[in-house]
Formats: C-alpha cells, structure tokens, sequence
C-alpha cells in the first residue's frame, strides 16, 4: 500500500498541469456520497500535497473501481482520475544486507 500511495503523490504533483476543464467538482460531501453509494468505494489514504488541497485514493473491493480525488482549502473536491481493475500492492519483502539476491 505504501508503494501505491509513494506512486500516487507523484501523480498528485503532475495532475494539475495536466488538468483539462472536464474535471468533476463538487462540495466534498456530494463526491463522498457518490463515492460510497454509486461505487461502493471507501477510503484508501491520502494526504496533503501543499496547504491548499489534499489529495484522497478511494477504491471498491468489490467492484474494483478507483477514484482519486483532491479537495481543496474551500471545500470544493473535485475527481482528478478514475478506473477498473483495482488491486492491492503485493507486499514486498526486506533483504537484509550482504545476502545475496
């Protein structure tokens, strides 16, 4: 999960150049609402990319839908991706040092 989370703060820094203007927004608690009804998604983590927005991963078990969303300091949130085929990070294992791989 780590991992996944290390790889989505770095989508988070390059998603706003690359943002268009087809981005849904909304007050948080209406993407929420949808969120968890619609898609039956629940909260994976996130966390603060700078003091003005924080960026949030939500997934389905079940369904394997994702959603990342980013809310910023006045309450708008708004879906800055979305997909299937949702996974888990496999957990990696430590080496300790001098053994060879």
């Amino acid at each position: 999960m780590q991992r996944i989370l290390t790889g989505l703060t770095v989508l988070a820094v390059l998603l706003p150049s690359a943002l268009n203007a087809q981005a849904t927004c909304a007050t948080r608690a209406t993407l929420i609402e949808k969120l968890e009804t619609g898609y039956g998604e629940a909260f994976a983590g996130g966390g603060l990319q700078n003091s003005t927005s924080i960026f949030e991963v939500w997934f389905s078990e079940e369904k394997g839908t994702w959603t990342i969303l980013m809310t910023r300091a006045d309450g708008t949130s708004c879906i800055m991706a979305s997909g299937t085929n949702w996974r888990e990070a496999l957990p990696t294992q430590k080496i300790a040092k001098g053994t060879p791989s």
